[in-house]
């Protein structure tokens, strides 16, 4: 009988496979080799994310057959996996749009998580030359190198990220909440890829964060964040039967400090919307 793998077997794994998948990205975009679509309308995919999201999952099933996928191509239906089972969170292409008109926020999300709990995460940003990755109660690195997310106190000289959804009806909200941080810190980043924006927070070239999202967007990013010391929670419940840990309805990751805040001012900015 083979032997369990390490946590670090685990990551070095995954690293590797992030890496893989990161030189397939760079290689399209090089020979703008992919063909461009939308799903459900709205939502730009391209050849390159089908192909990454299948590169991974025949690596993962060769390495770790058996454990179950969520993926933003391949597997995107939460109902038709086990939560709580081993499971591998795999965002080929997280920011899509960047990579399609030829922008650098681009990376390679994998997580894995077991009982719910993200166990592991690697973000990698192949146009960057940057590699995230932590495990769970180990901490968090940068190419390798330790980090630690910001110490931030004043909101006001805060540096926050968020996104937009591809659904225009939805945009009314997300601008009312926009207004309300605009209004209280130094600027807002839209950067284009949650996966990043998380890692942003982490090392401390962001100060806060929010947003709604998927599973595979946030994933690994949410883990390294954490690890990094910052703050990641959700500004309303948590429905029964998901897992916290991925939940990626209003996710807030933020310095400790911030916290209070910011909740307060989204949360008054719906209040302001819900009246209008």
């Amino acid at each position: 009988m083979p032997s369990t793998p390490t946590p670090e077997e685990r990551l070095d794994f995954t690293l590797a496979l992030a890496r893989q998948a990161g030189e397939t990205i760079v290689a399209a975009r090089r020979e703008a080799s992919f063909g461009k679509s939308l799903k459900r309308g709205v939502e730009l995919v391209t050849d390159t994310d089908v192909a990454v999201d299948r590169q991974v999952a025949e690596a993962l099933d060769q390495r770790f057959p058996g454990e179950g996928r969520l993926t933003e191509e391949l597997t995107p239906d939460p109902h038709e996996v086990d939560l709580e089972a081993a499971l591998w969170i795999v965002d080929p292409i997280d920011g899509t749009v960047n990579f399609a008109h030829g922008h650098h926020h681009v990376a390679v999300s994998i997580a894995w998580a077991l009982d719910g709990e993200i166990q592991l995460g690697v973000v990698h940003a192949p146009f960057l030359d940057e590699t995230f990755s932590a495990i769970r109660g180990r901490g968090a690195w940068l190419n390798g190198a330790p980090i630690a997310a910001s110490s931030a106190d004043a909101f006001d000289e805060a540096l926050i990220a968020t996104g937009f959804s591809y659904t225009r009806a939805a945009r009314a909200k997300q601008v009312a909440r926009l207004a309300r941080i605009l209004d209280a810190g130094r600027d807002v980043r839209r950067n284009g890829s949650a996966a990043l924006d998380l890692c942003g927070v982490a090392c401390g070239r962001l100060d806060a964060y929010y947003e709604s999202v998927s599973p595979w967007d946030f994933a690994a990013g949410r883990l390294i964040a954490a690890e990094a010391g910052a703050l990641v929670g959700h500004l309303g419940p948590v429905p029964a039967g998901i897992p916290a840990e991925l939940h990626g309805e209003d996710l807030i990751c933020c310095a400790p400090k911030l916290e209070a805040q910011l909740r307060a001012l989204l949360a008054q900015a719906d209040r302001d919307f819900a009246t209008v």
